[in-house]
């Protein structure tokens, strides 16, 4: 088994615009930019429609948002027979990426790999809820950008 294993599904509309080769790679970048070495992650690129769902089912919130990360490190621990760690799932809505990128007059790439960053981060323990924590999470954003955009 590899050392990490990205599992990508992109809606059909948006595969020229989000490719999972890329995703896995901002992914791959992000996850060893904080150390995880053996591990399991879902990236899911869908509608605004799709995520205004599971955010009213799982967060309560009706309304849509721009990336959701749904951790399986959350909650009763589990024994694991492999070491592998089974992060989660990081959900994008494109479409709202799309309208952030261009109310921010940036690519819908760079919008899009600092929502996978963002989703991730939250599947790895950060949290923006306190200014401090905050600021880690910004400085680790910006941080493991700068090397995806280096790499990818």
């Amino acid at each position: 088994m590899p050392a990490l294993r990205i599992d990508v599904r992109i809606d059909p509309p948006f595969r020229a615009e989000a490719p999972a080769p890329w995703l896995r790679g901002v992914a791959a970048t992000a996850l060893k930019a904080e150390g995880v070495g053996r591990a399991e992650l879902g990236i899911v690129v869908t509608d605004d429609e799709t995520v205004r769902e599971l955010n009213r089912t799982y967060a309560e919130e009706d309304a849509p948002t721009d990336v959701l990360s749904f951790s399986l490190e959350e909650g009763e621990s589990f024994p694991v027979p492999d070491a592998v760690r089974r992060l989660g799932e990081v959900v994008i809505s494109l479409p709202t990426a799309r309208r952030q990128a261009e109310a921010a007059g940036r690519p819908l790439q760079e919008e899009v790999a600092h929502l996978l960053v963002h989703g991730i981060l939250h599947l790895l323990g950060y949290d923006h809820a306190e200014p401090q924590d905050e600021k880690r999470m910004r400085e680790r954003e910006t941080a493991i950008l700068t090397e995806v955009f280096r790499e990818n």
